[in-house]
């Protein structure tokens, strides 16, 4: 899993997912910490938008939640398992299963439901 930083403000702790067996780690991490994963593009207008945000909170949160990311062009057949129709969409992860999830570049959102998981 690559730590990548797009941001220069401040530290950004977002790890990608690169392969299924990565994914399946995080699954594992998951039943210790909130795991939050936004399903991403590179063409993608609004999820360039929201990013320096998820970053951001990732270093908010680092000690309670794992922040990571999925481009749905490299990894297609994950995005289809989980669902993905719309991009950016964000789904949050406890012991394995998905708690929730939404869609859209909301940032008050995303605030409102990370800290209403960890």
């Amino acid at each position: 899993m690559g730590n990548r930083s797009s941001s220069s403000k401040g530290t950004s702790m977002v790890k990608y997912v690169e392969s299924d067996g990565e994914w399946m780690e995080l699954m594992e991490q998951s039943k210790e910490k909130l795991v939050v994963v936004d399903f991403t593009a590179s063409w993608c207008g609004p999820c360039r938008m929201i990013a320096p945000h998820f970053e951001s909170m990732s270093a908010e949160y680092a000690s309670n939640a794992i922040f990571v990311k999925v481009d749905v062009d490299a990894m297609d057949k994950l995005a289809q398992k989980c669902g993905i129709r719309a991009m950016p969409t964000f789904q949050f992860y406890k012991n394995g299963e998905k708690v929730d999830e939404f869609s859209g570049a909301d940032i008050a959102t995303l605030k409102e439901k990370v800290s209403a998981l960890v």
